[in-house]
């Protein structure tokens, strides 16, 4: 089986959060070279790739619900016949936001052949999308939730925690209403600094403090408290679903080690090629890009793994599943000896030879990992 992964860098903002390999949506021109760009990398994978069975497309940013929906249809057309489907119905989510020119699109994006759609609501409070620096308010992320449940069969939100000021009880209630909309799936995530951003810039100049460890671990312990009580199982680190159907299978293939091609400025893919697992990196700048492919039919860059390496993947990957990691995708590593000591403190657990964080170990996923391959 393969996946594909489409990045579409193009966003009408920047969040003071994101830094995801993204530009500022500037006109028409530059975006039809990258189209066209895509469409030429994801033959040269194809043909790198071999025949396959297509398991699943997911569009990402960026913001990829400001791809004209014309242009969406094509690549999915055109994946679907450099590979066979893996069933009569794949998974093909899009990341979209609930601002008035996305909602306006929802139904084009589905005649275009999607069926799952991830809204980046991010949150319900008004101040809150504010301060993350979200073109929508609150009433407009309920309108956009309504609109693409009345047109998508599967619907996903996105929600950010830990916000400066935020308390666990705010955060508590917030995500009873988010769940009270009637989605299958939830993906909430802690807000979290990086350097290169502009929340990285402002808590260097001190004008705002993140919340500590001590604190970010109660907002995870609440999150998953509130989210089982209404019935979303947390299958993954920052994934929840009502049940193993609303689950995202395309993640879940990346999570377990299936191949997939990425295409777009920046995408990353994994592909096994005479049983050799391979990296795959797309170049990062967007120019350079639509260039490097318009002059070799190639945007991408391809590092083989060597075994080790290819193991380690597969623990990151493998131990963020409720299901865990299956100890057959790393047979060198002695993991069952080393996580002993992890099992009797009451982090990891193992049972019919899958490795799996408990709800203790997943909060400090991280270390536990440190432990396990260094």
């Amino acid at each position: 089986m393969i996946s594909l992964y489409v990045h579409w860098p193009y966003c009408s903002r920047i969040c003071p959060y994101c830094d995801f390999n993204v530009v500022r949506d500037r006109g028409q021109a530059s975006q039809r070279a990258l189209y066209e760009a895509m469409l030429t990398d994801l033959r040269s994978q194809a043909t790198m790739a071999g025949p396959r069975r297509l398991a699943s497309i997911f569009f990402g940013g960026g913001t990829p619900s400001l791809m004209p929906p014309e242009w969406l249809e094509s690549l999915v057309a055109e994946a679907k016949t450099l590979f066979t489907p893996y069933a009569d119905e794949i998974e093909i989510t899009l990341e979209a936001n609930p601002t008035d020119a996305e909602i306006a699109r929802y139904q084009a994006f589905h005649v275009a052949g999607v069926n799952r759609l991830s809204l980046g609501v991010q949150s319900l409070d008004d101040d809150a999308l504010k301060f993350l620096g979200r073109n929508h308010s609150a009433a407009l992320a309920i309108r956009g939730i309504e609109t693409a449940q009345s047109v998508f069969g599967r619907v996903s939100l996105d929600l950010i925690y830990a916000r400066p000021g935020q308390s666990v009880a705010d955060w508590r209630d917030e995500l009873i209403r988010a769940a009270g909309l009637g989605v299958e799936h939830i993906s909430p995530y802690q807000l979290t600094i990086e350097s290169t951003t502009a929340f990285g810039r402002a808590v260097r100049r001190g004008d705002w403090t993140p919340v500590d460890d001590e604190a970010g671990e109660a907002f995870y312990f609440a999150t998953q408290d509130v989210l089982e009580s209404l019935g979303f199982e947390a299958y993954e680190v920052s994934n929840h679903a009502r049940g193993p159907a609303a689950r995202s299978a395309h993640n879940i293939f990346v999570w377990e080690g299936v191949d997939y091609i990425g295409i777009g400025p920046g995408a990353h893919g994994r592909l096994t090629i005479d049983r050799k697992r391979h990296a795959t990196t797309a170049i990062g700048d967007l120019k350079a890009y639509i260039t490097r492919v318009d002059e070799t039919g190639i945007g991408y860059e391809t590092e083989a793994l060597s075994p080790l390496e290819a193991e380690e993947e597969a623990v990151l990957l493998g131990l963020r599943l409720s299901d865990g990691l299956d100890l057959g995708r790393a047979p060198s590593l002695d993991l069952a000896t080393k996580a002993a000591p992890l099992i009797a403190d009451g982090f990891l657990s193992l049972d019919h030879n899958r490795l799996r964080a408990t709800p203790k170990g997943r909060v400090v996923l991280d270390r536990l990992l440190f432990e396990l391959l260094s």
